[in-house]
C-alpha cells in the first residue's frame, strides 16, 4: 500500500517538530551549561542562537503542516474537532513564544551578557511551560491524524 504524500507529512511533521522541541529544549539547553569551559554569558550566547533557529524552524514546520492541511484532500477531511483545536493551539503558542515570550527573554539575555543584573524575571518559565504543551500537543496532534489517515 502506497501513502498518499499529503498524508506522509501530516503524520511526520509534529513527530520531527517534537523531536527538536525535545532535543533542544529539553536536553541541549540544561546540558549546555553543565559542559567544561561555559560561562553563563557564553551559554546564553548560545541558547539566543539556537533558540532563534528553533523558532525559526517551528514557523517553517507550522506553516508546512497547516497549509498540507488546507490544501490536500486528506488533511481536509481529517483535521475536524480535536485536530482544529490542536493546530489552533500549536500556532498559539508559537506565536506567544517568538513574538512576546523570547524577545524579552533576549532583551534580558543581552543584558547578563554585558554584565548588567536585570530584575528577576518569571518569563524563562512561561517559555518551558509553553515548551512543555507542544510536547503534549504535538504527538496528540500527530496520532490522532495518524489514526484518521492510516486504514
Amino acid at each position: 500500500m502506497t501513502a498518499r504524500p499529503a498524508a506522509v507529512v501530516i503524520i511526520a511533521v509534529p513527530f520531527v517538530w517534537l523531536g527538536m522541541v525535545l532535543a533542544i529544549s529539553f536536553l541541549e539547553t540544561p546540558l549546555k551549561f553543565r559542559a567544561p569551559g561555559i560561562t553563563v554569558p557564553l551559554g546564553l550566547g548560545i541558547g539566543r542562537l539556537v533558540f532563534r533557529v528553533l523558532n525559526a524552524a517551528e514557523l517553517v514546520l507550522a506553516a508546512i503542516l497547516t497549509l498540507t492541511v488546507l490544501t490536500s484532500t486528506a488533511g481536509r477531511s481529517t483535521v475536524e474537532g480535536v485536530p482544529t483545536t490542536v493546530l489552533i493551539a500549536l500556532w498559539a503558542l508559537l506565536v506567544v513564544q517568538v513574538a512576546v515570550v523570547r524577545p524579552r527573554l533576549d532583551r534580558r539575555a543581552r543584558q547578563l551578557v554585558q554584565g548588567h543584573e536585570p530584575p528577576r524575571s518569571h518569563l524563562h518559565l512561561a517559555y518551558v511551560a509553553a515548551e512543555c504543551a507542544k510536547v503534549l500537543l504535538l504527538p496528540t496532534f500527530g496520532i490522532v491524524l495518524a489514526l484518521r489517515l492510516v486504514p
